[in-house]
């Protein structure tokens, strides 16, 4: 595989990640799948969602494959009074990547991000790498930090 730009940004800052490949199914672009596909908890593989909110614009929530984004906790950690999901036809638009191959690393825009807090449950959890078929394993601190993430509960 060629490296992806996430790839190519986490070499420069000097943080080590694991590259997993896996077999894209267009009918199955799911967190689960991939995690089904790659052998790994789903727990431990985040799926990477774009909102939108009334005052601040877009933010960034990366979450277990398994679970579903909360909204109201999301705004919260947001400081928005409500958000809602963004098109999935804006997805490339606003962020530079497709569905399936979203990272929270090197969109367009560096917007606001949460990384759910079960993710310091793991020495590792695993994203995009910015394309489909493709995912990092990264330490969920490096992530954090080199995207300015808090940690939050933001799951249902």
């Amino acid at each position: 595989m060629n490296k992806t730009n996430v790839m190519r940004l986490l070499e420069a800052a000097k943080i080590p990640y694991d590259l997993l490949e896996y077999e894209v199914d267009e009918s199955d672009l799911s967190g689960e799948s991939v995690a089904r596909k790659t052998g790994k908890d789903h727990s431990q593989v985040f799926k990477t969602l774009v909102f939108s909110g009334e005052k601040n614009g877009f933010g960034v929530c990366c979450i277990p494959a398994c679970d579903e984004l909360d909204l109201k906790k999301t705004a919260k950690a947001f400081g928005e009074k409500k958000v809602e999901m963004i098109p999935v036809r804006d997805l490339l638009k606003v962020t530079g990547y497709i569905r399936g191959g979203c990272s929270p690393i090197g969109m367009k825009k560096q917007f606001p991000t949460v990384i759910d807090e079960t993710a310091c449950l793991f020495d590792k959890i695993y994203v995009s790498a910015g394309v489909r078929g493709a995912m990092l394993g990264i330490s969920p601190d490096s992530l954090a930090e080199y995207v300015g993430a808090k940690l939050v509960d933001v799951t249902v």
